[in-house]
């Protein structure tokens, strides 16, 4: 498990209609607040300001193929050659890291091709490479490339 040291963050949060909405700096629009949304947030923000990747190469909520299904992953980050380099799966804070999420990111990947795989709830964040073929628990994220 990784510790995740989030940076002071002030989100932008309007209610409209009684619902709340938080603005995403990456896809530069207003989202609604929910419980997984407040992780992804908080998670951009770490990536942007601690681990200093580029706004500019990471991809928010886009949609994949995998097999016969269209499916939308949470965060991709692509290295300096536009090749992804990692995805992030998040879940609500509520939400337990086990198998499935694992899973379910693991599905992902098999359209992307990435060499990082990560998993977070906000509270606990698991990180994974997949180089050759072979998955390995990693202790740290991995710098920007």
């Amino acid at each position: 498990m990784i510790k995740i040291e989030y940076p002071p963050y002030q989100p932008k949060i309007k209610t409209e209609a009684g619902k709340e909405f938080i603005f995403d700096e990456v896809r530069k629009k207003w989202v609604m607040l929910t419980p997984e949304e407040w992780v992804r947030q908080n998670f951009l923000q770490y990536l942007i300001q601690v681990k200093k990747y580029p706004a500019a190469l990471i991809a928010v909520e886009k949609e994949i193929g995998t097999a016969d299904l269209k499916k939308r992953f949470d965060i991709v980050v692509y290295d300096g050659n536009h090749q992804p380099f990692m995805i992030v799966e998040c879940k609500e804070m509520s939400v337990a890291l086990d198998k499935k999420v694992l899973d379910q990111v693991l599905r992902y990947n098999i359209s992307l091709q990435v060499p990082y795989l990560v998993i977070t709830n906000g509270s606990y964040c698991y990180a994974f490479s997949a180089l050759n073929g072979v998955m390995a628990a990693l202790e740290v994220l991995p710098t920007f490339k």
